[in-house]
């Protein structure tokens, strides 16, 4: 399996990977474990992730090659329940009891993959603290363009001594002495909540680090709200079954929820932290929704008479519009008959073509502050 220029940096700093066991923090998915494992076959290595797709494919490697050595977990943060499974992975499908002493399942090397968002670093050193031995190192890892350089700065509260080891492929390396304490941990210290006032409509959203619309409406989710089809167009009311894709921190969701209670709102996203982060905002809200994670509709069933989404784009640093094409060509299947997809773009990005591929009607509803809002139906 190919390495991801992260995982290449990692291998040519092979020696500083040596420990008994190691927590990767939402790592790309490829051959860096085997080649981990192939050098230090006494660790044990656990990826934790909050991105689905990550896991589906962590899913898949650990079911063809079960092993000791390997186990992931999926979720908005490390638990130690999780922690036991990098130590226990084959004995944990038992019923014995597992002892829960800190030295006995905590981590002696922690490998943070650095994200976009400082406010998710601090999030992820905060959820790792209660899992690592008092000795641990830590590593980061991320491209130079984002933001890997603050990485002493950043995380000084909890790591001593950051220093850079290496750069290679647009990449560095950062390593640190994990500062011991009595660390604890609570999600719920972690949403950040801010009132909303759109197209008529009074919300409260909560959202974890990381999450988009984590600290304000977007741009584009508020032109959306807006300039929702009329009635006349949809040819009725918004009701039945809706599907928000993508859904962040909960804004569509609530809207529609609040704003037509005779829908049934399903909400989805791929990570962990937007679908605590939706669960979150419709229950202060007091609103009622399914809300779960999925990589693309993979874990979708059944169909809906309404799609309204504003579709990622962005894939880490890089813009990637792979993900949302496949979702635009998956709609139809999805819908019901007469069923309709509103969704809102940027102008520049070119939907009209794949929306053609399977819907019969396509309306452009608003062009305005660089986004398009369309309108298609089956």
């Amino acid at each position: 399996m190919a390495l991801s220029n992260l995982s290449q940096v990692l291998v040519r700093n092979i020696d500083e990977l040596a420990c008994t066991r190691a927590v990767l923090v939402n790592f790309p998915v490829d051959g860096l474990y085997q080649e981990w494992l192939d050098e230090y076959p006494e660790c044990q290595l656990h990826y934790f992730t909050n991105n689905k797709l990550a896991a589906d494919q962590l899913a898949q490697i650990t079911a063809a090659q079960p092993s000791s050595k390997l186990s992931y977990s999926f979720g908005t943060h490390l638990t130690a329940e999780q922690s036991q499974e990098t130590r226990h992975s084959n004995e944990a499908k038992q019923s014995e009891e597992v002892k829960q002493n800190k030295e006995d399942i905590a981590y002696d090397l922690a490998m943070i993959a650095f994200p976009k968002s400082k406010a998710e670093l601090a999030y992820s050193l905060a959820m790792l603290a209660p899992h690592l031995t008092d000795d641990a190192r830590v590593l980061f890892v991320g491209e130079n363009k984002g933001g890997i350089k603050s990485a002493a700065k950043l995380s000084q509260d909890y790591i001593s001594h950051c220093h850079k080891l290496d750069s290679a492929r647009h990449c560095s390396l950062f390593a640190g002495q994990f500062i011991r304490g009595d660390y604890q941990f609570s999600l719920a210290d972690w949403f950040h909540y801010y009132p909303l006032s759109v197209a008529g409509i009074e919300l409260n959203i909560a959202a974890l680090p990381g999450v988009f619309s984590q600290k304000q409406l977007d741009k584009g989710t508020q032109v959306l709200l807006e300039n929702l089809p009329t009635e006349q167009l949809l040819k009725k009311s918004y009701q039945g079954k809706l599907l928000d894709f993508g859904c962040g921190a909960g804004v569509i969701s609530a809207y529609l929820a609040k704003q037509y209670p005779e829908t049934e709102i399903t909400a989805l996203d791929i990570s962990a932290l937007a679908v605590a982060s939706t669960q979150e905002t419709l229950k202060v809200n007091n609103l009622a929704g399914e809300v779960f994670a999925s990589d693309g509709l993979s874990e979708v069933n059944g169909v809906f008479s309404h799609i309204v989404t504003n579709p990622p784009f962005h894939q880490g640093l890089k813009t990637h519009y792979a993900a949302t094409e496949t979702f635009l060509r998956e709609c139809p299947k999805r819908l019901v008959r007469g069923g309709n997809l509103t969704v809102v773009a940027n102008s520049f990005l070119k939907y009209q073509p794949i929306l053609a591929e399977g819907f019969k009607q396509i309306q452009t509803t608003v062009n305005q502050r660089g986004f398009a809002v369309y309108f298609a139906s089956v």
